[in-house]
């Protein structure tokens, strides 16, 4: 026999899952409203629960955040409209440091009177023909930060960090810090994930060797003041600004560093 589909309060009903059952059937023949008001009462909460998780309403920033696999790479490429505004000449000679590093100096260099450099912390899997040719002319280095980076001090306008830091444990960060500051004559900008932002994947483990160490924005300004690093707060403002024109929130942790001198 075909079967055919069964409203969900008469199955709840001939289960006996719901005491009082009759009683509500009845009501629903002689009420038209109520199971449309029901319906109106899922669709609401199903709403409430896409946007907000079971904890209540969040933002559409929030969405953006949980459990996701966002990459601060990808939002450097997305802000350096307004990197730009907020720098001005100092976005004449960059360096990024970072995974995907080709993605980033490639962008950069199409940018109209910006040269470009980066850093690879990890080994390059599978590079594509232009990363390869960036490598082959030493515009791109795969190099570990966790030591000294090959360049003289001030060699580069503006450094930026996305998605490298977050593996990085204090212990580290000490001497990787200091250094990125010490090659940037202007300032560093670092792009870092949210708590909870991300889940480490079984191909991160493997290239990583370790799950990210997402960071709340507090834990990060009491460490750039523990280590002398100062918050670029006009740079910080200009960024801002011109990013609320454009109505754009950016989906990692954006801090603007001044070099050290």
């Amino acid at each position: 026999m075909s079967r055919r589909t069964v409203n969900p309060s008469r199955r709840l009903a001939d289960n006996g899952s719901l005491p009082f059952s009759g009683t509500l059937h009845q009501k629903s023949r002689t009420s038209p409203l109520l199971p449309i008001g029901l319906l109106a009462l899922g669709a609401f909460l199903l709403i409430a629960y896409s946007y907000g998780g079971l904890g209540g309403f969040g933002s559409a920033r929030d969405v953006s955040h949980a459990g996701g696999d966002v990459s601060c790479m990808t939002e450097v490429i997305q802000a350096i409209p307004f990197l730009k505004k907020a720098y001005g000449d100092s976005m004449r000679k960059i360096l990024h440091v970072g995974p995907e590093t080709c993605s980033v100096v490639s962008k950069l260099l199409k940018e109209e009177d910006i040269e470009a450099w980066g850093v690879e912390p990890y080994d390059l899997e599978d590079p594509d023909s232009s990363c390869k040719s960036l490598v082959r002319k030493g515009i791109v280095r795969v190099a570990d930060i966790k030591f000294p980076l090959p360049y003289r001090p001030n060699s580069f306008s503006l450094v930026l960090v996305s998605d490298a830091l977050d593996y990085l444990s204090p212990k580290y960060l000490n001497k990787t810090l200091p250094d990125l500051a010490r090659v940037s004559s202007d300032g560093l900008v670092i792009f870092a994930g949210y708590p909870g932002q991300q889940r480490a994947k079984v191909s991160e483990l493997s290239r990583f060797g370790k799950p990210a160490k997402l960071r709340s924005s507090s834990w990060w300004i009491r460490y750039f003041v523990q280590t002398n690093l100062e918050e670029n707060e006009g740079a910080m403002k200009k960024f801002e600004q011109a990013a609320n024109k454009r109505s754009y929130k950016p989906s990692c942790q954006v801090f603007h560093l001044s070099s050290s001198q």
